[in-house]
């Protein structure tokens, strides 16, 4: 029975357009996941292919008991510094324990059904958000697609940090990669126009590698990537655990948790659904991550988040059921295992140029066309947010967007009851 909540162009069967879909975001979702699984993983200090594992394992379980069907999860860069400081002290069993515990204070959010009030956050919060994200996405891509030399920008680093570190490097930029990461941007903007329900990222990519073969041009490329199932952890709880890993859990739950939910709404929002998931839907959406990271954890693997990229890449390229989740963690094991030699020659800049296309798309142009219609708080409040996720993280911008909204709702509030004498005026200085 196909989804309700999801929107489909014609009809409400499931038919060869749709396979078509969920197949082009899964395989777009899982090329995306290739170079940051490995690179987060490696930053956490676990072996690369972890990153990976943790994607394939968990998508397929988030796919059958989470609640929003094209919210793909994954290794983050949130999740870092919680799982590094794990791993530095007691090595894979540490990240074990602290995401373990991580996963079961995230079913207790659930059954305490706190989810539901994030699930709240308002529209033009949700839209900073997204803005912000967007921003991040083609920020993070810089470097690669500018061919730059030395040693990369930190992951964990924020994007204005890395901002500023490329701007400070673009004597040393390169005509190439960018030329290829250009190529895949206007081309699948080109084909998206053209044919909307084509795999527009696909296209691009394969325009980008026609030209590295027609022009003979040698840039750096994804490389063979390794992959085998890990073994279980091997750890063991001490008294000292309670101080060490407790708290640091329950800080990485609520980053997790926040992430998740954030995500799965601005994954709606970019449907064209402004109406969030039901409450019950936002609390059942933390207790299926909590149980796919639970299972994750017993190898000692990364906590699964959702990602922006994945899921917007997803969505952009034509999945729209739970299909696409399930293809996401068939391809990205696929390529791993049997197709390495193929996704080897597929240029880092052309990956690179997916992202920002997706990026792009993510930038709210309606709402910056309508900025100065809205009101003066609901457009700090969508400002505040963007400029918060590229300068902070993602729990401290939303709540930055979120206290500027309500801040705006309380003086309405406390006009309308005149508690507030020296404010009578101000819906007159309001802008609407």
């Amino acid at each position: 029975m196909p989804d309700p909540r999801i929107p489909r162009s014609r009809g409400t069967g499931y038919g060869w357009r749709e396979l078509a879909g969920d197949s082009s975001g899964g395989f777009i979702a899982a090329l995306i996941a290739l170079p940051y699984g490995l690179a987060l993983a490696r930053l956490m200090g676990l072996p690369p292919e972890f990153g990976l594992f943790t994607s394939i394992l968990t998508a397929p379980i988030t796919a059958l008991v989470g609640r929003n069907p094209v919210l793909i999860g994954g290794t983050a860069s949130a999740t870092v510094p919680f799982i590094a400081a794990a791993v530095r002290s007691q090595g894979v069993g540490g990240a074990a324990k602290i995401c373990l515990a991580a996963a079961v204070f995230m079913m207790m959010f659930c059954v305490l059904k706190l989810g539901r009030w994030v699930a709240r956050a308002p529209h033009v919060v949700v839209s900073g958000f997204s803005c912000g994200v967007g921003a991040m996405m083609v920020i993070l891509q810089l470097r690669t697609m500018l061919g730059l030399s030395g040693s990369r920008a930190n992951a964990s680093e924020i994007p204005i940090g890395q901002l500023i570190s490329v701007l400070g490097s673009l004597g040393q930029a390169h005509a190439r990669p960018l030329a290829l990461g250009v190529i895949v941007v206007i081309g699948a903007i080109a084909a998206g126009r053209r044919w909307p329900r084509s795999p527009a990222a696909l296209i691009g990519i394969g325009l980008s590698v026609a030209v590295t073969g027609i022009l003979g041009w040698h840039e750096r490329a994804l490389g063979v990537v390794g992959f085998s199932i890990p073994p279980l952890a091997g750890f063991t709880w001490t008294p000292s655990d309670v101080v060490d890993i407790l708290p640091s859990a329950l800080g990485l739950a609520f980053v997790t948790s926040i992430n998740v939910l954030i995500t799965s709404r601005v994954v709606e929002h970019f449907q064209g659904r402004h109406r969030p998931l039901r409450r019950a839907d936002a609390d059942a959406e933390l207790g299926a991550y909590g149980i796919a990271n639970l299972c994750a954890g017993v190898f000692g693997a990364p906590m699964s988040v959702g990602i922006p990229a994945r899921s917007l890449a997803n969505v952009r390229c034509g999945g729209t059921t739970r299909l696409s989740n399930f293809l996401h963690a068939l391809f990205l094991f696929a390529m791993v295992r049997f197709g390495s030699s193929v996704i080897a020659v597929i240029p880092l800049a052309a990956l690179a140029g997916v992202t920002t296309y997706v990026g792009i798309g993510l930038l709210e142009w309606s709402t910056w066309r309508r900025l100065h219609r809205l009101r003066r708080l609901d457009a700090a409040a969508f400002l505040a947010t963007a400029i918060a996720v590229l300068a902070t993280n993602a729990v401290a911008a939303v709540a930055i967007g979120w206290l500027i909204h309500g801040a705006g709702r309380l003086i309405d509030r406390l006009v309308a009851l005149d508690r507030i004498p020296v404010l009578k005026d101000w819906r007159a200085v309001k802008k609407f």
